[in-house]
């Protein structure tokens, strides 16, 4: 006969078990729901304790996603850029990754100018200044955008998760693979690739709490920040959520189409392991790895892939950097009563289209928000009006940016006659973390 603690840790084991086998989308909508609710409970109770704890929750989360950046962009850069040496016409690709970068951005900013001229998401949210007053102490300039390129100590870009210097110091580590040579390079190279196979380990760890990290993000919101200032918010995140609905399903799927040639359905089905988990984690650079893997599924050259994807993960931002801060200037001038007229919108399409690389892949915009603000001249107070729904606007945005990380090496792939067409229409949508199906040479994905 069993013993009493034999039986308990039976059900214990049952029950990590069904916890295992509820799928992720499910965890992540329960811990939603659950942030909600306990946050409120913190603010109408005044419950100083639980607001602590649900903020701990969220900023460890979040700690542990910015842990993992610097390492992980660093050796992603560094092979990508080395393994250019493998790849055909590497210039033209790379000419031609950039092109369609901008192209679709341009595209994503007037849509997101479009929705914010009909919908006028300032006006009557009954919001001033003094709401602004929550900002925090983060400012961008294009000064500090463009003179931050240039790391003055290697070891200050990675404590301080400078991820732009990361960026430059990988670009320059493996340009300089290609110039010594292989020989000499391989063992530099080699350490590189086993630094990353180790982060990107580490890193599904960390996404196995995107169901926790969800419930604290969303819980310090609600009891922080509260009903009061969510609900004049309201127009303000059905115009992003469905700006990049509208990039994301309407103008990728036309790209698809007939830029590629390909059936955007067989893209979503192969690529929605990727989407979903952005939209959970809020970290391009954190999906980096499962966003390559889904494109050299649906046909991509592994070797011209482990270039556009990584580049992509921390330039390319259609939701961050595109939709996100054209609707924001125009909600912030709207608050303060700021007249907007052609030339600041055309402002706007150029800052959102050069200035994509500012979001650098971390969770949130705020950085590429205030070089918009600060670019237009409107109140760096207004960022102070949207820090209560960031997470919940993140989400999207984030979804967004990785599917075109995606898009664009499709397109590139396909007008440059290297896409395998057959492998494409015959990808599908793997279980985001089956540990038996995971390729050898890529980490699994385990869910909680």
């Amino acid at each position: 006969m069993s013993s009493p603690e034999t039986s308990e840790s039976a059900q214990s084991i049952s029950f990590l078990g069904r916890i295992r086998r509820t799928p992720f989308w499910a965890q992540i909508l329960l811990g939603l729901g659950l942030g909600v609710a306990l946050g409120f409970v913190a603010r109408e109770a005044e419950v100083s304790w639980l607001t602590t704890t649900l903020t701990q929750i969220g900023t460890i989360f979040v700690q542990l996603l910015k842990l993992a950046v610097p390492p992980l962009v660093f050796s992603a850069i560094v092979i990508s850029v080395a393994n250019l040496r493998t790849v055909n016409n590497a210039a033209r690709l790379a000419a031609r990754t950039l092109m369609w970068f901008a192209i679709t951005s341009l595209i994503a900013v007037s849509i997101g100018l479009l929705i914010g001229v009909i919908t006028n998401p300032g006006h009557g949210t009954g919001l001033t200044a003094h709401d602004g007053s929550k900002l925090t102490d983060v400012t961008a300039s294009w000064t500090d955008f463009l003179t931050g390129l240039i790391p003055t100590n290697i070891v200050d870009s990675f404590v301080q998760v400078n991820v732009l210097q990361i960026v430059f110091l990988g670009i320059v580590f493996g340009a300089a693979l290609l110039k010594v040579g292989e020989k000499k390079g391989e063992p530099f190279l080699k350490l590189t690739q086993s630094v990353l196979d180790l982060v990107q380990t580490a890193l599904w760890w960390i996404i196995r709490l995107s169901p926790l990290g969800t419930l604290g993000l969303i819980g310090k919101s609600v009891a922080v920040y509260g009903w009061s200032l969510l609900s004049p918010l309201a127009t303000f995140t059905a115009d992003v959520y469905v700006g990049c609905a509208i990039v994301l399903f309407g103008v990728y799927s036309l790209l698809l189409r007939f830029v590629a040639k390909v059936n955007p359905l067989d893209f979503f089905k192969g690529a929605w392991p990727a989407i979903q988990l952005a939209f959970v984690s809020r970290s391009s650079v954190g999906t980096m790895p499962v966003t390559r893997r889904v494109t050299i599924d649906l046909g991509v050259p592994r070797e011209y892939a482990s270039f556009a994807v990584p580049f992509g993960a921390t330039t390319k931002m259609d939701g961050c950097a595109a939709i996100y801060p054209s609707l924001a200037a125009i909600f912030v001038a709207q608050v303060y009563g700021i007249h907007l007229g052609i030339g600041d919108y055309l402002l706007i399409a150029f800052v959102s289209v050069i200035g994509s690389a500012a979001t650098a892949g971390l969770t949130g915009a705020i950085v590429m928000l205030t070089l918009t603000l600060s670019t237009l001249g409107l109140p760096l107070e207004g960022v102070g009006l949207l820090i209560a729904i960031d997470p919940i606007l993140d989400m999207m945005r984030t979804a967004t940016n990785v599917a075109g990380q995606a898009v664009v090496p499709i397109l590139v792939a396909a007008r440059e006659g290297i896409l395998d067409r057959e492998k494409f229409s015959s990808a599908k949508a793997e279980s985001l973390f089956d540990e038996e199906d995971a390729p050898a040479e890529e980490p699994s994905l385990v869910a909680v």
